[in-house]
């Protein structure tokens, strides 16, 4: 995981350079806390997929770009195989495999996220990004809050939401948790 997320961290700060932005005006940009960009670019810190979504669509670059380290290059269509699909392992808790890294300019973010279980008593992570999101349940079972809203979905149970609303999920009964999320 630390690799992973140095190598991220790299690649941010990479772009930037590039865009001859300051850290103030990176992050302005993207409506991210100074604070928070800063700690991203160390690869110190757990950098939230909902953090490399803004920034790259404020940039206008591919989110893969900034996750894999590679560029989309397909415009009709991308299949990715039954366990096959470029992943990412940001903490110990969370795992996202991505389902169309390799297509172009695409309107939707579909991943398979991972959740692995963790001490009852931990705090939540929260995230919120601007768009709305769709999970639905594949395996095990998961405590969702959603602007304060507590909900358990069940294998087979799936939720639309407004993802500007701060969320966070942990995975129940000591088992991980599977499910598909779109991020639109």
């Amino acid at each position: 995981m630390d690799d992973q997320i140095k190598q991220i961290a790299e690649r941010l700060r990479g772009l930037r350079e590039v865009l001859e932005l300051s850290v103030e005006e990176l992050a302005t940009g993207a409506d991210i806390s100074q604070e928070e960009y800063q700690k991203a670019e160390t690869g110190e810190y757990d950098i939230s997929v909902s953090m490399l979504q803004k920034i790259a669509r404020t940039y206008d670059i591919a989110l893969d770009a900034l996750m894999f380290g590679e560029e989309p290059k397909m415009n009709s269509y991308f299949l990715t195989r039954a366990g096959k699909g470029v992943s990412i392992e940001r903490t110990k808790a969370y795992k996202y495999q991505s389902l169309a890294s390799g297509f172009i300019k695409r309107e939707a973010d579909p991943f398979i996220v991972t959740v692995e279980p963790k001490d009852e008593n931990a705090p939540m992570n929260y995230n919120c990004h601007n768009g709305q999101e769709f999970n639905y349940i594949l395996e095990g079972r998961m405590l969702l809050s959603i602007g304060g809203k507590e909900l358990i979905l069940n294998e087979g149970d799936s939720i639309y939401f407004n993802s500007k609303l701060p969320h966070g999920m942990k995975a129940l009964d000591g088992k991980k948790v599977q499910f598909l999320a779109v991020i639109l």
